[in-house]
Order: C-alpha cells, then structure tokens, then sequence
C-alpha cells in the first residue's frame, strides 16, 4: 500500500542545522561472494531465473533517524521514532474505485550518459528483467482481480539520488477486484507480498533460495507500508 501523508510532520522546529556524516562500512567480501554462489548455483539449475540478492550494509552517521527521515526526498517514506526509517520511490499497489494497481520498477541507468534513456530502453538485459517483473505480477494480480492489463509498459522516470541522477523504467499493471475485496483487504495484500521487483521469479522457489543465501529474515527491509 502506499500513501502521500507520512506519520510526521515534514519538518521539526528548535532544530539546529547539522551538517551530515555518512560512513559506508565494508561489507564481509568472502561472506557475500559464498551468498552469490548460492544463487548462482540454483539458476544454473532452474530453481529461478530471476533473483534479488541483496546485503545488509553497515553504516555510521552523525544523524539521528528523526534527521534522516527530514532530509529525504523520497516519494514515500516512513519513520518509527527510535526504531527505524525506510524510504523508497516504488508504490507497492494503490487501490482507487475498486480498481488495484500495481508499478513494479525494473532497469535503471546513470542519467549523465549520453543517450541515457534510449540505452536503458533498448538494453537487452533490462528488458528481459522487466519482462520478467510484469509477467510475475500480472500472474499475482489474477489471483485477487479480473481483467487484470497493463495500463503502462516501460515509462521511464527521473530519481534523484545522493550520486546523482538515475533513469528508472517502471510499468503500471491494474485489475478489478473482486466483489467484497473491503472485507478481506489484508488477506489480499500478504497474498501479493513480498514485492515481485525485490524477490524475483518463479517467487516460491526463488524465495527460498534467497532465505538459503541470505541466511536471516530481512524483516523491515523491503517490506511495505501505506
């Protein structure tokens, strides 16, 4: 789910300017490259033939989580005060007049290339990728919606980024949801969790190959909220 208003106020008043330290910590290389194996291994043998490896990433800063939600500027982004922050620019899935929606974002690429947009366009492996991701979550919206169609194939958005501009490809997929959808609405949503565009695909099987790689849950991290 997704949603326009936070649970904070966008700024926070008596509040010194701070000028922001970020340390990225180095991650355990052998660690990560016995993961990768993991994965590589099961797409050699079918398992999956698409997967989203990811690694937790230890940071230091001088900024509190109060600070760091502040300076976002992502499109959605939350804030647990004293627990955690998570910001993100993907909406998840919308839901307008009985009608869900879903944007998987798939492809990226350095705006300050040359030809930026058309290299990301005509990229044979991004496609590929984002072929995939469409696919998989029309195959989740037909299990809670009729007429599920892509509305939106591909477009290409502009994310600002602390390294600089990216170009992100996204596509828009909606359904009809069924008669009586209000009343089962939570069942419905953990019936499409987790995102298509952060596990992979076929999605059981790929899930658990990331749980063998990974080797914990990723608990808040790449979940949704709205």
């Amino acid at each position: 789910a997704c949603g326009e208003i936070t649970n904070v106020p966008d700024s926070f008043s008596g509040e010194a300017e701070i000028t922001p330290r970020l340390e990225i910590l180095h991650t355990d290389r052998e660690a990560y490259l016995r993961r990768f194996a993991v994965i590589r291994r099961g797409l050699l043998r079918g398992d999956s033939f698409l997967t989203n490896l990811t690694e937790r990433t230890p940071i230091r800063t001088n900024l509190t989580l109060e600070e760091i939600f502040r300076r976002s500027r992502a499109r959605y982004k939350l804030l647990l005060p004293g627990r955690l922050v998570c910001f993100s620019p993907e909406c998840f899935v919308r839901i307008t007049d009985g009608v869900i929606r879903s944007y998987p974002m798939k492809g990226t690429i350095d705006a300050a290339l040359p030809d930026a947009e058309a290299r990301l366009l005509e990229d044979y492996k991004e496609r590929c990728e984002h072929y995939t991701i469409v696919d998989l979550i029309r195959n989740d919206l037909n299990r809670i919606a009729d007429r599920v169609r892509v509305e939106r194939f591909r477009y290409v958005e502009k994310i600002a980024t602390l390294r600089g501009e990216i170009l992100q490809t996204s596509s828009e997929i909606a359904g009809d949801l069924r008669s009586g959808w209000r009343q089962e609405l939570g069942d419905l949503l953990f019936s499409l969790l987790p995102a298509g565009s952060i596990s992979g695909a076929p999605k059981p099987a790929t899930l658990r190959l990331i749980r063998d790689a990974e080797g914990s849950p990723r608990g808040y991290y790449t979940g949704v909220f709205g």
